[in-house]
């Protein structure tokens, strides 16, 4: 993954996460682990497309859209897997969930069809010790994608499951397709829905 790339959803993600403006941009460059002058800079890229007003959020379903279009795409590894939820409920290891999963445990609309969960890219090796153990490898019920560590921010959890932050869900439905999409939307609307009141 490309630095800036890299970078540049950080503060993406940062920013709708936070959509009031009350974090300053130097406080974003410590969150996103970058300088002030790139986060600076950035912000007012994202100013110039009418979508931020310094760190407050103008378009909330426009900065999501942004998103989509330059998101960096995780890797991926398969795996069937007779009790996935039951792994996660005992492991020790950091994970977030995503798509389908977590938008049932959130939202309630789409059958979780798949488990998708975001891993650090250091334990790979120990998820796949554990998930092997129980499981097979190749095209299945579960999914362990590896990106960027910061992807778990603004994650919480949820009947006793990491879940990744909304916006994060959000985007990862849309980039899912299909039913997902609308899945997004659904979520997308309520979301931005707060963030106007609380705006």
């Amino acid at each position: 993954m490309k630095q800036r790339g890299r970078i540049r959803e950080r503060v993406t993600r940062i920013l709708l996460n936070e959509p009031r403006g009350t974090l300053t941009m130097y406080r974003i460059s410590k969150e996103a682990k970058c300088s002030f002058p790139w986060v600076h800079e950035f912000i007012r890229k994202l100013e110039a497309k009418g979508l931020v007003n310094k760190t407050k959020v103008k378009d909330y379903s426009g900065l999501v859209k942004y998103w989509l279009e330059t998101k960096t795409k995780a890797d991926k590894q398969e795996y069937m897997h007779r009790a996935p939820l039951n792994l996660l409920k005992r492991t020790r290891l950091q994970y977030a969930l995503t798509t389908y999963q977590a938008e049932n445990l959130v939202q309630h609309y789409l059958f979780p069809s798949r488990i998708d969960l975001y891993i650090r890219r250091e334990d790979a090796e120990q998820w796949y010790e554990l998930v092997t153990k129980e499981g097979l490898v190749g095209k299945g019920n579960l999914r362990l994608l590896t990106s960027d560590d910061h992807v778990f921010y603004g994650s919480f959890k949820h009947g006793g499951l990491n879940i990744v932050s909304l916006p994060q869900l959000i985007v990862d439905l849309l980039e899912e397709g299909g039913v997902c999409v609308t899945a997004a939307e659904k979520l997308l609307e309520k979301v931005t829905k707060n963030a106007v009141r609380a705006n």
